[in-house]
């Protein structure tokens, strides 16, 4: 039986978020009928976050131009909500569940064990919940950081188990790392929307990302999209000029569909997905902002509760990127963002039109010139 389809709104219907409120905006806005549900300080933008609960019967459009005007240097907007990049799951293929890593070059030690030729390091994620007692990564050094404050049902495991195998997975196991030695910091912002979807909003994001960013973490796999945002671009802006590099994916909404965000921002690698013959994935969005491609059409990682099975979709092809700028840090740790992504960009294997296309982005990824190999 098909699964239906449930429809989920782009942003909370009731809630505000801004940054760059004093004291007395807030208190002007209290009279006016807005109620604060919620404020926190985060160091990545220098100065605190507010959740704001609209007054009953005013739009949400008249609600942020109120709390823009008590402001000239507040950013406010929606609450939006973003949703996890998976496509569709698949059985095995007649010739096995082969790793398609052997695409992009990937270097790993004897036996698929792992990459031998650079130090741990760490990775930052913001998925849903992750089940750390999964086979495969029963080993791995992974850390689930608790955001704290959430009032809804809990995200499902799928599929932040599934991303985070790619990366970490044991060697040996069924889902080998990329980096099986890395050290895996992942957030859980997602929640439950009507016991089938798992959505994150834009005020956990900011919060989920301005932990990683106070870790020290200079590479994040964002597997996730939604809709543009001015205070999740502040914080995206700001996580890149701190030097931290952004990878997400460029969103399943079908190759007509408009840009996603994170992935549209210009300071994000956006990452499309391919399948084994260099094609691009059927449901893959595409447009100017994409940057690079990556393997991500019957990914062969873990399931859930146990096992393995395959599963596609540009979720999975982001890892790739990700576990490649972890790379390029452990050897050039000096490397700007910009640096980081030239360095991918003109290593890829071009694979579309001559240059940068709206499909591949430069191409798809050239993992043989990683650890000083090429």
């Amino acid at each position: 039986m098909r699964r239906a389809v449930v429809a989920v709104p782009d942003q909370t219907p009731n809630e505000i978020v801004a940054t760059g409120l004093d004291d007395d905006a807030i208190a002007g806005l209290a009279q006016d009928g807005f109620v604060v549900d919620d404020r926190v300080e985060i160091a990545l933008i220098g100065g605190e976050m507010v959740r704001l609960i609209v007054p009953q019967g005013m739009t949400l459009d008249a609600a942020r131009a109120a709390v823009s005007a008590r402001s000239a240097s507040a950013t406010v907007d929606f609450n939006h909500f973003y949703q996890p990049q998976a496509g569709e799951n698949a059985a095995c293929v007649r010739e096995g569940c082969a790793l398609v890593r052997h695409m992009v070059g990937w270097p790993t030690g004897e036996a698929g064990s792992g990459v031998a030729c650079l130090k741990p390091q760490r990775i930052g994620l913001i998925d849903t919940a992750i089940n750390a007692k999964h086979t495969v990564l029963a080993n791995a050094r992974l850390e689930v950081l608790d955001l704290g404050g959430g009032e809804g049902a809990p995200s499902g495991e799928q599929h932040g188990t599934a991303v985070a195998a790619l990366l970490v997975g044991a060697p040996g196991s069924r889902v080998p790392g990329l980096l099986p030695g890395a050290e895996l910091i992942a957030v859980d912002a997602f929640q439950r929307f009507r016991k089938s979807t798992d959505i994150a909003n834009v005020y956990d994001l900011v919060r989920a990302l301005d932990l990683l960013i106070k870790r020290d973490i200079k590479v994040v796999n964002l597997s996730l999209t939604g809709p543009e945002n001015l205070i999740l671009k502040r914080a995206v802006e700001a996580a890149a000029d701190r030097g931290t590099i952004l990878v997400a994916a460029a969103g399943n909404d079908g190759p007509n569909a408009k840009p996603v965000y994170p992935a549209a921002y210009e300071d994000v690698i956006a990452v499309t997905a391919v399948d084994t013959a260099r094609n691009p994935y059927r449901r893959a969005v595409r447009g100017d902002h994409i940057d690079i491609a990556a393997p991500g059409v019957g990914v062969w990682t873990a399931a859930s509760i146990s096992g393995a099975r395959q599963k596609s979709g540009t979720s999975f092809a982001a890892p790739f990127v990700t576990a490649a700028v972890s790379i390029l840090l452990a050897e050039k740790p000096g490397l700007s963002p910009q640096e980081v992504e030239a360095e991918l960009m003109k290593s890829a294997e071009d694979i579309g039109k001559p240059g940068k296309d709206a499909i591949y982005g430069w191409g798809l990824l050239n993992a043989r010139t990683l650890c000083g190999s090429g």
